[in-house]
């Protein structure tokens, strides 16, 4: 792991034309591979990959691409039939997402040692004291106390303690559990940071010595950024993964976008006809994982959307993510099939005491139906100025109603989102 370590701490400075030959290199040898012993590459390329001929960039992006339905509906046929020894022991992970859709993945003990890797990476670059304390409150992952921060660090380096929890208690039971804690480094949902930060702010904070924040799992917005600086003083550090693939970018030491890591990920950004975006362009994430043999992903389309950025001023070679807007679903979608990614200003609506927790749900194509959880209901007068507030972030002839609930609960992965999309592809208006 350490010279692994040692070698990615070099490729990083590497120019993108450097990056791109060596990534063609690992990509010859992939697409073979996945040609001669997965029946479902095999089947499908016929038409479009000859493996005695040299790969381009060009050829690669000829093939199709990989659909989260089709990795559930072929999970068979994309299993390797003959597996290189080196790459070790066999397992299989479950993801569901935030769409609640299951899919498995099958992964060699090489792409564990990546996955461990880019942690390090994350830790380096952001120069963590690994001897402090690690908290985590998130969700499916063992809660208790430990002696390590994980796979990553355990008895590689002199790292101290880590606890964690679940996300099933209040926000009130969470922060209890910080101060009893009291950790050097916190790790979160980015919700579940807001909610934190907005009792801190409130007055409820006894965290002496938090360094920073670090989030995972959802999409991380300025805003949440800046409320969480605004409680604690500290760093906010995000990192973009899936479980199907590892680690895809982390955020850069110097600045808020991410770079893509392009060691064990090739990362593609394309508009809805496939073509490549440029910076300041939103397109769908296509990522192929080159280290995993076992269940090869080549061009597969998680399902999230994100924007490239120009070449970052740190000096490294990696790809610039500016931002990571989230998935197909967290998307507003009109009529005429046009679709937006809404911004309903949280800082705004913190200006409304008695709103614990709210989500906002397209459930026709011209209404919003925000979902709050509140101390007590608001006035007429309250709800119209909150009315006029979401409508001013929405695109013109949007209506908005209110539905009050005891509770909005998480996904099936314990991730919370802001807003989702309700409406059925093929519906032309009216109710559900």
């Amino acid at each position: 792991m350490l010279s692994l370590l040692f070698w990615l701490d070099r490729s990083q400075w590497l120019p993108l034309d450097q990056l791109r030959e060596r990534q063609l290199q690992q990509l010859q040898v992939l697409l073979r591979h996945a040609h001669a012993t997965v029946p479902y590459y095999r089947n499908r390329w016929s038409a479009v990959y000859d493996p005695a001929t040299p790969l381009t960039f060009e050829r690669f992006a000829a093939l199709p691409t990989l659909t989260r339905r089709e990795l559930q509906e072929q999970f068979e046929n994309l299993k390797s039939g003959n597996i290189p020894p080196g790459h070790g022991d066999v397992s299989e992970s479950k993801s569901s997402g935030s769409t609640g859709a299951t899919v498995r993945v099958l992964k060699t003990q090489l792409l564990g040692l990546f996955w461990n890797v880019f942690a390090l990476r994350d830790h380096a670059w952001h120069r963590r004291d690994l001897r402090g304390k690690l908290a985590t409150i998130r969700h499916s992952i063992g809660a208790g106390e430990f002696e390590h921060w994980g796979l990553a660090t355990a008895g590689l380096v002199e790292d101290g303690p880590s606890v964690v929890i679940g996300v099933a208690g209040s926000v009130q039971d969470q922060l209890r559990w910080l101060e009893l804690q009291q950790p050097d480094y916190l790790m979160t949902y980015p919700s579940i940071a807001a909610e934190l930060a907005r009792l801190t702010i409130a007055g409820e904070n006894r965290l002496r010595k938090i360094r920073e924040l670090r989030t995972l799992g959802e999409v991380l917005t300025p805003e949440v950024r800046a409320l969480c600086r605004k409680a604690w003083s500290v760093p906010v550090t995000d990192v973009y993964t899936a479980d199907e693939v590892g680690y895809i970018a982390l955020q850069c030491p110097r600045h808020e976008h991410y770079h893509t890591l392009e060691e064990g990920v090739l990362v593609e950004i394309l508009d809805e006809r496939d073509r490549p975006c440029g910076p300041g362009q939103l397109g769908r994430v296509v990522v192929t994982c080159l280290h995993n043999f076992a269940m090869p992903l080549i061009r597969y389309e998680l399902g999230d959307y994100a924007e490239p950025g120009d070449p970052c001023p740190c000096g490294r070679g990696l790809p610039v993510l500016r931002r990571v807007a989230g998935r197909v679903r967290n998307m507003l979608v009109t009529a005429t099939g046009e679709r937006y990614w809404p911004t309903f200003g949280t800082r705004s609506l913190a200006l409304f005491d008695s709103i614990s927790q709210i989500q906002f749900a397209q459930i026709e194509y011209d209404l919003i139906e925000a979902r709050l959880v509140t101390a007590s209901a608001l006035s007429p007068e309250q709800e119209s100025v909150l009315r006029a507030l979401i409508q001013s972030r929405l695109p013109a002839g949007f209506r908005v109603s209110f539905a009050y609930r005891d509770k909005i609960a998480r996904g099936v992965g314990g991730k919370y989102e802001d807003f989702v999309c309700e409406v059925s592809p093929g519906v032309t208006g009216g109710s559900r």
